[in-house]
């Protein structure tokens, strides 16, 4: 068992104090004995997503479950850890935090469970180390356990955000990829939580603090700082310093005057409209990625986000009636999902297009063609809609529906060849439709291309959510067929695709995928 690097029982016992005599104890330390002792710290929080394609494979194959004060950001996002304490070192200018949450990332199809627990971050060190269990749910080998082990180093900086991360060789060994060592990790960010705003007070505090002269070193905490002060303690930057560059507060598109001079009827022909959706994240990763090896492409009007982001269909035609909060819109272009190539053939080949979205009192339906490797079929409801809000009134002459929830039918499920079961979430939906020719949409085009594709080729890749690498090979010894598994293993090396404990697993690697592909031949076979 490897030893552990805790800090002393004093300093908790410190940081315990310091939080029962309250803000004004700690800045009395901070400006009478900084040069003497540890200044306690507490109520930090540490936001960190390990690394954006770890999360779109746990995802596609698992899931993430946090507790004990953990928590994730939507849409399989970051990860933030808790009740941050510790200390700040007024000689060395760094501060050395201890969090509070539990990560357990686990795949049934990959036989794997990962729990990251007692998550710390020392500015000194540049460094994020946590306790790792990883676990082989098959059997086939044994639990692996350490105590501290050094995740990723950092790149510290003095405001504490968007810190650059590198992932070690320990993290590529405890995650179950080799090729995640030395890899860039996803940014990490340390501060302080708002203190409440009835802190007791026992006098006033001192108007001047004595200056030792030294240089602040980057990265780390102003030693004249006082700790609890939430504009200068370490992790939020001083609220004078690099303002943000955006200006939206003040250019809002609010204040412009209306769009049109006057106002649509209740109900009637929907003029013109958008549709935005990104199917699935995950998805998309996955045909770009090393195992599918595809490309993404949008046409007949359709664009894609850069970085192989979310789709928009537009040229919305329909009805609406904003008084019984019903609208119907169909929508022009579509999308193609090609993957798993061999010989000039592909396993994946689908097409989604003439997409439709229908509501009725807050709930609908997301309908379209499906196209699947050359058998069509129309009108397939993909996923049930559940918006917000049921109002549907119009503002400018334009109604907008913005994050809807999606969520995948037996009919969509079955379009996707159970890569996904009924009842999975797929990526949220945006609509928005103009009542009068002279409304003006939001724009939702971004920066995308219309008409082009987005691919993978030799494991590139695929922006937003998208797994990499340099070609990784998938089957080992065994043989593939349009990217099935047939038996060996999955090599770890330059591949972005973790593989912990496959073991007996090696048969049904990357499960989704094998079972889309499998299905889709059938259907193939049968309409032949």
């Amino acid at each position: 068992m490897p030893v552990r690097r805790r800090r002393s029982t004093a300093l908790a016992a410190a940081v315990a104090t310091a939080a029962a005599l309250g803000a004004t104890a700690l800045a009395t330390v901070g400006a009478s004995t900084a040069s003497a002792a540890e200044v306690p710290l507490q109520d930090y929080e540490l936001t960190w997503g390990i690394k954006q394609s770890y999360r779109t494979y746990v995802g596609m194959f698992g899931t993430f479950t946090t507790s004990e004060g953990a928590t994730q950001a939507a849409g399989n996002g970051a990860f933030t850890f808790t009740d941050g304490t510790g200390s700040y070192d007024p000689t060395d200018h760094t501060a050395d935090l201890a969090f509070q949450g539990k990560l357990v990332s686990a795949s049934a199809a990959h036989n794997f469970e990962v729990t990251l627990t007692d998550v710390r971050f020392d500015s000194g060190a540049g460094e994020i180390t946590a306790d790792v269990t990883t676990v082989d749910t098959s059997g086939a080998t044994p639990t692996k356990e350490g105590d501290d082990v050094p995740l990723a180093t950092v790149a510290v900086t003095r405001e504490m955000t968007d810190m650059a991360t590198t992932l070690t060789a320990e993290a590529g060994e405890y995650l179950g990829s080799a090729g995640y060592g030395g890899a860039a990790g996803d940014p990490l960010t340390v501060v302080q939580k708002t203190p409440p705003t009835t802190e007791p007070t026992s006098g006033p505090e001192p108007t001047t603090e004595p200056t030792t002269g030294e240089p602040t070193q980057p990265g780390s905490p102003d030693p004249t700082d006082d700790p609890t002060d939430t504009e200068t303690t370490p992790g939020t930057s001083p609220g004078t310093k690099d303002p943000s560059p955006t200006a939206s507060t003040s250019t809002s598109p609010s204040g412009s005057p209306s769009a049109s001079p006057t106002e649509a009827a209740a109900r009637g022909e929907i003029a013109d409209g958008t549709l935005g959706w990104g199917v699935k994240e995950s998805f998309r990763a996955y045909v770009v990625g090393p195992i599918a090896k595809g490309t993404v492409t949008v046409s007949g009007g359709a664009t894609q986000a850069a970085g192989n982001g979310a789709f928009t269909f537009k040229d919305a035609t329909g009805t609406y009636d904003t008084d019984a909060d019903k609208l119907t819109a169909s929508f022009q272009g579509a999308v193609n999902f090609k993957g798993h190539e061999s010989g000039g053939t592909y396993g994946l080949d689908l097409t989604l297009s003439n997409l439709k979205a229908t509501l009725d009192g807050g709930t609908g339906e997301l309908t379209a063609d499906v196209n699947s490797l050359g058998t069509q079929t129309k009108g397939v409801v993909l996923a049930d809609l559940k918006a917000e809000s049921a109002d549907l009134s119009a503002a400018k002459n334009v109604i907008t529906v913005d994050d809807m929830a999606a969520t995948l039918t037996d009919a969509g499920a079955k379009a996707f060849g159970d890569f996904y079961q009924a009842g999975t979430a797929l990526d949220a939906v945006d609509l928005s439709v103009a009542l009068s020719d002279d409304a003006q949409l939001p724009d939702g085009d971004g920066t995308g291309t219309s008409g082009g594709s987005a691919g993978g080729g030799t494991g590139t890749t695929g922006g937003s959510g998208g797994t990499g690498g340099t070609g990784s090979t998938i089957g080992g010894t065994g043989t593939t067929t349009g990217g099935i598994i047939g038996g060996g293993s999955l090599a770890s090396t330059g591949s972005d695709i973790p593989g912990p404990a496959l073991g007996t697993a090696a048969g049904v690697a990357v499960a989704a995928g094998a079972g889309t592909v499998v299905a889709m031949r059938r259907r193939r076979t049968t309409s032949q």
